[in-house]
Protein backbone atom coordinates (compact mmCIF):
# COMPACT_ATOMS: atom_id res chain seq x y z
CA UNK A 1 0.00 0.00 0.00
CA UNK A 2 1.18 3.50 -0.84
CA UNK A 3 -0.70 6.19 1.05
CA UNK A 4 -0.81 9.84 0.02
CA UNK A 5 -1.42 12.45 2.70
CA UNK A 6 -1.48 16.24 2.61
CA UNK A 7 -3.72 19.25 2.84
CA UNK A 8 -6.61 19.62 0.42
CA UNK A 9 -5.33 20.97 -2.87
CA UNK A 10 -2.00 19.15 -2.55
CA UNK A 11 -2.88 16.93 -5.51
CA UNK A 12 -3.47 13.63 -3.70
CA UNK A 13 -6.23 12.42 -6.03
CA UNK A 14 -4.55 13.55 -9.25
CA UNK A 15 -1.13 12.22 -8.28
CA UNK A 16 -2.67 9.09 -6.78
CA UNK A 17 -4.52 8.16 -9.97
CA UNK A 18 -1.36 8.61 -12.06
CA UNK A 19 0.79 6.73 -9.56
CA UNK A 20 -1.66 3.81 -9.39
CA UNK A 21 -1.76 3.66 -13.20
CA UNK A 22 2.05 3.59 -13.43
CA UNK A 23 2.22 0.80 -10.82
CA UNK A 24 -0.74 -1.19 -12.17
CA UNK A 25 -2.52 -0.92 -8.82
CA UNK A 26 -6.06 0.10 -7.92
CA UNK A 27 -6.59 3.65 -6.67
CA UNK A 28 -8.80 4.51 -3.72
CA UNK A 29 -9.70 7.99 -2.49
CA UNK A 30 -10.99 7.79 1.08
CA UNK A 31 -13.30 10.78 0.53
CA UNK A 32 -14.89 9.04 -2.48
CA UNK A 33 -15.36 5.83 -0.47
CA UNK A 34 -16.95 7.77 2.42
CA UNK A 35 -19.31 9.49 -0.04
CA UNK A 36 -20.30 6.17 -1.60
CA UNK A 37 -20.90 4.51 1.77
CA UNK A 38 -22.89 7.43 3.17
CA UNK A 39 -24.88 7.81 -0.03
CA UNK A 40 -24.42 11.57 0.10
CA UNK A 41 -21.71 14.20 -0.39
CA UNK A 42 -19.31 15.11 2.40
CA UNK A 43 -20.72 18.64 2.53
CA UNK A 44 -24.12 17.14 3.40
CA UNK A 45 -22.63 14.94 6.13
CA UNK A 46 -20.97 18.04 7.62
CA UNK A 47 -24.17 20.11 7.35
CA UNK A 48 -26.60 17.47 8.61
CA UNK A 49 -24.53 15.41 11.08
CA UNK A 50 -21.52 17.60 11.91
CA UNK A 51 -17.80 17.22 11.45
CA UNK A 52 -17.46 14.70 14.31
CA UNK A 53 -19.84 12.28 12.57
CA UNK A 54 -17.93 12.70 9.32
CA UNK A 55 -14.59 12.07 11.08
CA UNK A 56 -15.92 8.87 12.67
CA UNK A 57 -17.08 7.57 9.30
CA UNK A 58 -13.79 8.65 7.75
CA UNK A 59 -11.78 6.82 10.45
CA UNK A 60 -13.72 3.58 9.98
CA UNK A 61 -13.34 3.79 6.20
CA UNK A 62 -9.61 4.56 6.29
CA UNK A 63 -8.87 1.75 8.75
CA UNK A 64 -10.70 -0.72 6.49
CA UNK A 65 -8.93 0.54 3.36
CA UNK A 66 -5.50 0.34 4.99
CA UNK A 67 -6.08 -3.27 6.08
CA UNK A 68 -7.27 -4.31 2.63
CA UNK A 69 -5.79 -4.94 -0.76
CA UNK A 70 -2.59 -3.47 -2.18
CA UNK A 71 -3.46 -0.09 -3.67
CA UNK A 72 -2.54 3.54 -3.93
CA UNK A 73 -4.68 5.37 -1.38
CA UNK A 74 -5.36 9.11 -1.09
CA UNK A 75 -6.52 10.11 2.37
CA UNK A 76 -8.69 13.11 3.11
CA UNK A 77 -6.71 16.10 4.36
CA UNK A 78 -7.96 15.84 7.93
CA UNK A 79 -7.69 12.09 8.36
CA UNK A 80 -4.23 12.34 9.98
CA UNK A 81 -5.77 14.21 12.92
CA UNK A 82 -7.15 10.88 14.13
CA UNK A 83 -4.71 8.96 16.39
CA UNK A 84 -5.99 5.54 15.25
CA UNK A 85 -5.43 6.51 11.62
CA UNK A 86 -1.91 7.71 12.38
CA UNK A 87 -1.22 4.44 14.17
CA UNK A 88 -2.51 2.44 11.18
CA UNK A 89 -0.10 4.30 8.90
CA UNK A 90 2.97 2.99 10.74
CA UNK A 91 4.88 0.54 8.56
CA UNK A 92 3.25 1.78 5.36
CA UNK A 93 4.80 3.82 2.55
CA UNK A 94 3.29 7.24 3.31
CA UNK A 95 3.93 10.10 0.90
CA UNK A 96 3.28 13.60 2.16
CA UNK A 97 2.41 15.79 -0.82
CA UNK A 98 3.57 19.10 0.56
CA UNK A 99 1.74 22.27 -0.48
CA UNK A 100 1.65 25.73 1.04
CA UNK A 101 -1.75 27.14 1.97
CA UNK A 102 -1.71 29.86 -0.70
CA UNK A 103 -1.07 27.35 -3.49
CA UNK A 104 -3.69 24.95 -2.12
CA UNK A 105 -6.34 27.67 -2.01
CA UNK A 106 -5.47 28.84 -5.53
CA UNK A 107 -5.90 25.27 -6.81
CA UNK A 108 -9.21 24.76 -5.02
CA UNK A 109 -10.96 28.02 -5.83
CA UNK A 110 -14.50 28.08 -4.45
CA UNK A 111 -15.05 24.31 -4.25
CA UNK A 112 -18.49 23.93 -2.68
CA UNK A 113 -17.82 20.23 -2.07
CA UNK A 114 -15.21 21.09 0.58
CA UNK A 115 -16.91 22.35 3.75
CA UNK A 116 -13.57 22.95 5.52
CA UNK A 117 -12.79 25.72 3.00
CA UNK A 118 -15.39 27.89 4.78
CA UNK A 119 -13.78 27.39 8.19
CA UNK A 120 -12.75 30.81 9.59
CA UNK A 121 -9.87 28.98 11.30
CA UNK A 122 -8.61 27.44 8.04
CA UNK A 123 -5.06 28.75 8.43
CA UNK A 124 -4.83 27.41 11.99
CA UNK A 125 -6.19 24.06 10.80
CA UNK A 126 -3.52 23.98 8.08
CA UNK A 127 -0.73 24.82 10.58
CA UNK A 128 -1.96 22.12 13.00
CA UNK A 129 -1.98 19.43 10.32
CA UNK A 130 1.47 20.04 8.81
CA UNK A 131 3.39 18.44 11.72
CA UNK A 132 1.02 15.46 11.58
CA UNK A 133 1.69 14.96 7.87
CA UNK A 134 5.42 15.22 8.55
CA UNK A 135 5.18 12.74 11.42
CA UNK A 136 3.49 9.96 9.42
CA UNK A 137 5.43 10.50 6.18
CA UNK A 138 8.16 8.20 4.97
CA UNK A 139 8.64 10.45 1.92
CA UNK A 140 7.95 14.18 1.47
CA UNK A 141 7.31 15.44 -2.06
CA UNK A 142 6.77 19.18 -2.67
CA UNK A 143 4.02 19.91 -5.21
CA UNK A 144 4.16 23.69 -5.65
CA UNK A 145 4.92 24.58 -9.26
CA UNK A 146 5.21 20.91 -10.27
CA UNK A 147 3.13 18.72 -12.52
CA UNK A 148 1.47 15.60 -11.19
CA UNK A 149 3.73 13.58 -13.49
CA UNK A 150 6.85 15.10 -11.92
CA UNK A 151 5.54 14.28 -8.45
CA UNK A 152 4.80 10.68 -9.52
CA UNK A 153 8.32 10.29 -10.94
CA UNK A 154 9.84 11.54 -7.69
CA UNK A 155 7.66 9.22 -5.62
CA UNK A 156 8.64 6.19 -7.71
CA UNK A 157 12.31 7.13 -7.50
CA UNK A 158 12.23 7.68 -3.75
CA UNK A 159 10.23 4.54 -2.93
CA UNK A 160 12.33 2.19 -5.10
Amino acid sequence: VIVLVGFMGAGKTTVGRKLAHRLGLPFLDSDEVVTERAGRPIRDIFAEDGEDAFRALERQTVLEILSGLDAVVALGGGSVEDPLTREALHGKDVVYLQVDLETALARLGEDAERPVLRDPQLEARYRARVPLYEDVATVVVPTRGRSAGAAVSEILERLS
